[in-house]
């Protein structure tokens, strides 16, 4: 199974978010998923190292609109001609999804499958947001029914606090 991460490529090693996208790919790879990212640094490098201490299988999808170089810690870089092409593959790769802090590329990839699924425009896959950060955003829709007449909007998505918590959603969807 494959799971899309996707986050900010601007945190730094012993940051909060660093360490956690760290332990989540860690954990992540011992539990056998694949991590996907965008192949640069921040979240995208911290967990692609953490699976790979771990042994795990790593895919970045880069771009060659950047000129900077992906992460060392992947096996597979998919390039990518353009941002859109980039977010389009992170999407079509994953069986599910998880979205740590981040900033308008990583609320760019959150909208993009959370509209895609809300829209059965592709099959329902657990779009996970690990902690508080998107929690504005998420609540933003939920109480707004002006946005949303069925109620339906929020359904899709999984909000857990911790990564042993994470683990178990992702672990609970390979069965169904």
């Amino acid at each position: 199974m494959t799971i899309t991460i996707f986050g900010n490529a601007r945190c730094i090693p012993n940051s909060e978010e660093y360490e956690t996208a760290f332990q989540l790919g860690k954990e992540l790879a011992k539990n056998n998923f694949t991590i996907c990212n965008g192949g640069y640094g921040g979240i995208m490098e911290a967990s692609a190292k953490g699976a790979k201490e771990s042994r795990g299988k790593t895919i970045g999808v880069v771009t060659s609109v950047f000129s900077r170089e992906p992460n060392p810690f992947l096996d597979e870089i998919i390039v990518k001609t353009n941002l859109i092409e980039r977010m389009m593959k992170l999407i079509e790769l994953a069986d599910a999804y998880i979205v740590l802090p981040g900033g308008t590329g990583t609320l760019l990839e959150f909208a993009a499958v959370w509209e895609f699924v809300h829209k059965q425009l592709m099959k329902e896959k657990p779009i996970v947001v690990l902690g508080n950060f998107w929690m504005p955003v998420i609540d933003l829709f939920k109480n707004s029914p002006a946005f949303f007449d069925d109620g339906t909007i929020t359904k899709y998505i999984c909000a857990p606090k911790t990564i042993e918590e994470c683990l178990t959603i992702l672990i609970n969807s390979q069965t169904h």
